[in-house]
């Protein structure tokens, strides 16, 4: 029996992404389409549709899990590929994400039900990323809920799809400019970048097969995907973060540092570091927690911060054996002899970016000489001001 192909096209520019499925049951003969329709939840229902070059194949509906869309689409989508595949007739799977899936979770469902999975692709308008990252609205404020306790936002969960996938289906934006691909270039610089042509008037219409299996999309569909790569990619420790930058009216601002925040006056400078950039993530050291590794993730003017985990100058040598290999090369690579890993590393990418203002706040956020050399004792008196964010 032929091994099955699955690739994941995800994105929340809807159009973008149903000419990418479009063009790939074009290129690819014997594929097909699963989608799970999550704006059925309210219904109680999620649809699932299954799509070849000629037409709807099947349309069922299941039942809601625990009152959760997303969940639904985790307990169906496996058992749908593994009867696909046992068919043994259809050569690639395309898993067409609802607007607001993010493609990592699934892509571990995927690979965790014993399927090939050969990649992963978001669809993006270049027209609309500025827009989309701009977007603090609730995704419930959109109808893009995947359940009632979704708190994510369109910008955080459009810069999530986008960084992800390394391979990017672009569409021909009459709208788009320079500017809004050169913020897309710097925003995921070593994606892949496919251009599609422009999107039929009805996206869902499939041309007849043109049996084009060696076209650009083709080949990155079925070109490998590794799940545990694409992971420590995303993981702040190992990230692998956009680089300097400045073309077309956009910049990328990389700010690495040795010394640690204090935690009151980066508390206080947060609103308009977070306002300062249209994306801005990374890791950071905050002087009172000064054993915690912990995430920048801005977008649409708002913030996460979160911990993750321990830097690895904290750990006990006997401890280094259970870190994954990525993680101690990343932290070998950015080794100092006297703070280890431990570090500034943020970055920063917008248009109209002002850098000389970004760099001098984020320099007042910094321990001063004298609370400096009061040292690590005296670091962890200082008021613990983010503990609200951080829910400690």
């Amino acid at each position: 029996m032929p091994e099955l192909s699955v690739v994941i096209v995800a994105g929340l520019h809807t159009n973008a992404r149903q000419a990418t499925v479009a063009q790939l049951l074009t290129d690819v003969p014997d594929s097909v389409v699963l989608h799970h329709d999550l704006g059925t939840a309210t219904a109680g229902t999620v649809v699932r549709t299954i799509r070849d070059a000629t037409g709807t194949v099947t349309t069922d509906r299941t039942p809601l899990v625990n009152d959760c869309a997303c969940c639904a689409l985790r307990e169906d989508l496996v058992p749908e590929l593994l009867r696909i595949r046992d068919t043994g007739t259809t050569r690639m799977a395309i898993v067409e994400l609802w607007d607001s899936v993010e493609p990592k979770a699934m892509a571990e469902v995927i690979t965790a039900g014993g399927l090939t999975l050969t990649g992963v692709i978001t669809a993006v308008d270049p027209a609309l990323v500025l827009p989309y990252l701009g977007n603090g609205d609730d995704l419930a404020e959109r109808g893009l809920a995947a359940a009632a306790t979704d708190q994510r936002t369109v910008a955080d969960t459009f810069a999530r799809q986008l960084e992800y996938a390394p391979v990017l289906a672009v569409a021909d934006s009459p709208e788009a400019d320079d500017e809004d691909r050169e913020l897309l270039a710097q925003l995921h610089p070593t994606a892949r970048q496919i251009p599609l042509p422009a999107p039929p008037a009805d996206a869902l219409t499939v041309p007849p097969p043109r049996r084009r299996p060696s076209s650009p999309l083709a080949q990155a569909a079925l070109s490998g995907f590794d799940v545990e790569s694409a992971g420590a990619a995303q993981h702040p420790a190992c990230a692998l973060l956009p680089a300097e930058a400045d073309a077309h009216g956009v910049s990328t601002l990389v700010w690495h540092r040795r010394r640690p925040f204090h935690p009151e006056r980066l508390y206080a400078a947060l609103e308009d570091l977070t306002c300062a950039a249209a994306r801005s993530r990374g890791r950071f050291w905050l002087a009172d927690k000064p054993d915690v590794l912990l995430h920048w993730d801005a977008a649409g003017g708002a913030l996460c911060v979160e911990s993750a985990g321990p830097w690895l100058a904290s750990l006990p040598d006997a401890a280094w054996d259970m870190v994954p290999p990525v993680r101690r090369a990343a932290a070998a690579l950015d080794w100092h002899p006297e703070h280890g890993d431990c570090c500034q590393h943020l970055v920063f990418t917008s248009p109209a970016l002002d850098r000389d203002g970004l760099e001098h706040l984020l320099e007042s956020c910094l321990l001063t000489d004298a609370e400096y050399a009061a040292g690590r004792d005296a670091w962890k008196q200082l008021p613990p001001a983010f503990d609200t964010l951080l829910e400690v």
